[in-house]
């Protein structure tokens, strides 16, 4: 597990984003100053940490991807990007547990919107700690003459859920303090796992993006 206290970058407008405003909305008076005042101690609620392996890709059947120590994922997507790849990178990332904790005594407060605000910093928060681990395994990558992918996450498109299992069973004993329930989701919540490709640069893996081919415009998660 690896600590970041000093490395997480909380972008105000990412925030108001996450909360429902447009850019250049002009916030109430009252709303704008509690965003402003929990920005600027929310730092003392993150507990940002990461656990993070890259192993080799040994081959790709079909929707199956076999990794080195016996590590099989199965998916559509995830096969159509590690087929490109020599090797991928196995990540869990955390924002720790305080501020959620700090949400749910504002929620029980009836404090509602100290609780928006709240979480959508979380929200944010977590992203940074993520694009943080990419950009770590970026700069492994480029260091070998390698580019990387995006993220993804078990979850979204056609990887289930249940393959966080196999994720954590890949990182095996450091999980940044992260465990999973039976159904497969992630204590703390404001936490996110998954796998960043890493290939020749020519095989254009920097541009894998399965929402090119894919019917469903209603999905959350499009990019």
């Amino acid at each position: 597990m690896i600590a970041i206290s000093n490395q997480i970058d909380i972008n105000g407008q990412h925030v108001l984003n996450n909360m429902g405003y447009d850019d250049g909305y002009k916030l109430p008076a009252r709303i704008a100053s509690l965003i402003d005042e929990y920005l600027e101690n929310a730092c003392h609620l993150l507990e940002p940490a990461y656990s993070c392996v890259i192993r080799d890709v040994i081959f790709v059947q079909g929707t199956y991807i076999f990794l080195e120590d016996s590590i099989t994922f199965e998916s559509e997507v995830i096969a159509q990007l590690l087929r490109q790849c020599d090797k991928a990178a196995i990540f869990v990332a955390t924002i720790g547990s305080l501020l959620e904790e700090m949400v749910g005594q504002l929620a029980d407060d009836g404090l509602m919107l100290q609780a928006t605000v709240l979480d959508a910093i979380g929200s944010v928060a977590i992203e940074s700690v993520a694009n943080f681990v990419q950009g770590r395994v970026g700069e492994i990558a480029h260091a070998q003459e390698l580019c990387i992918s995006r993220r993804f996450s078990p979850g979204y498109c056609d990887w289930d859920i249940g393959q966080q299992r196999t994720v954590f069973r890949t990182i095996k004993e450091s999980y940044a303090g992260v465990r999973l329930t039976e159904g497969c989701l992630m204590l703390p919540q404001k936490s996110i796992s998954g796998v960043i490709g890493i290939g020749p640069c020519d095989s254009n893996v920097e541009n894998y993006n399965p929402c090119q081919t894919c019917n469903k415009y209603d999905c959350v998660g499009r990019r």
